[in-house]
Formats: structure tokens, sequence, C-alpha cells
């Protein structure tokens, strides 16, 4: 692989350009789960209650240029907030860009394939249920995991 395709181990966040910052995503989705936070401990809780503009039969968001207009709440990654990437999966490419972490195997810069992310079964391809299916006080029955 040249030096150009490892940016991400050679160029800080904040000097990436915007092809390069949005190519860390893996294309995975978890991050459009909704996560409950434990207002005691702080602890963030993964649900398997999804954004409703989640396409999850290719991991694309329906609305992605107009999110925020249409899920006022939706966080766009930024390279600012790398310090706060804590609640993203351990798996996810921005996280782990911003923790001097490797990118995993499949990850799509690594493997050379959009669809490694999902042969490795670490998307939202095809799983989790969408929030205007799902009262808001019952997404705590839907906790799959702890951030």
């Amino acid at each position: 692989m040249s030096a150009d395709k490892r940016f991400w181990e050679t160029t800080p966040l904040n000097e990436m350009s915007r092809e390069q910052w949005e190519s860390l995503c893996d294309g995975c989705a978890l991050c459009c789960l909704h996560k409950l936070e434990d207002e005691d401990s702080g602890d963030v809780y993964y649900t398997d209650v999804h954004c409703r503009y989640m396409d999850t039969s290719n991991c694309q968001c329906t609305v992605y240029q107009d999110r925020q207009t249409y899920v006022p709440h939706c966080v766009w990654l930024t390279p600012e907030q790398a310090s706060e990437f804590h609640w993203l999966p351990e798996t996810c490419g921005y996280r782990l860009v911003a923790e001097g972490k490797p990118l995993k195997e499949w990850h799509p810069l690594i493997s050379g394939d959009a669809e490694s992310v999902h042969r490795a079964d670490i998307s939202l391809r095809g799983k989790g249920v969408a929030d205007n299916l799902v009262n808001e006080e019952d997404w705590e029955d839907h906790i799959i995991w702890k951030a």
C-alpha cells in the first residue's frame, strides 16, 4: 500500500481534507443507532433502534445532506470532536484513528472493498428497528451493548 493510501497514519485529523476525513467512515452505520446515557454514571448504552432515515439495506442515510434539518440532534462528526469519540463503537474508523489505533482489516481503506464491513458482519445492514416504530420510552428494552 502506498504512503498516500495510509494518510490516516501520517496526517493529523485536523489537517485532513474533507475527502480524507469522510473516508475514515467504514460505512457500518452503527453511529445511527440511538444511544441512552445513564445520567448518574455517564455510561452510554447502544440500542438496536436506528434513525428512521437509515436505509439498512445499504447503510446509507436517505437524507444525509439535510439530516440536521430532519433530525436536529443528529451529530455531524468533525475532527475537532475527536476527544469526545468514546461513545462511538470501538470498531469505528474515526474513533480508532483519533485514539492512534490501526484500522480494522475489514475497513474499506485497508481492504479496498466497501462491502468488506458488511461481510465482516460489523454493519447495521439488515438489522435493527426504525425509531418511528418503537416508542421512545421502550428504547431501554432495546439495549444491545454498553459503549
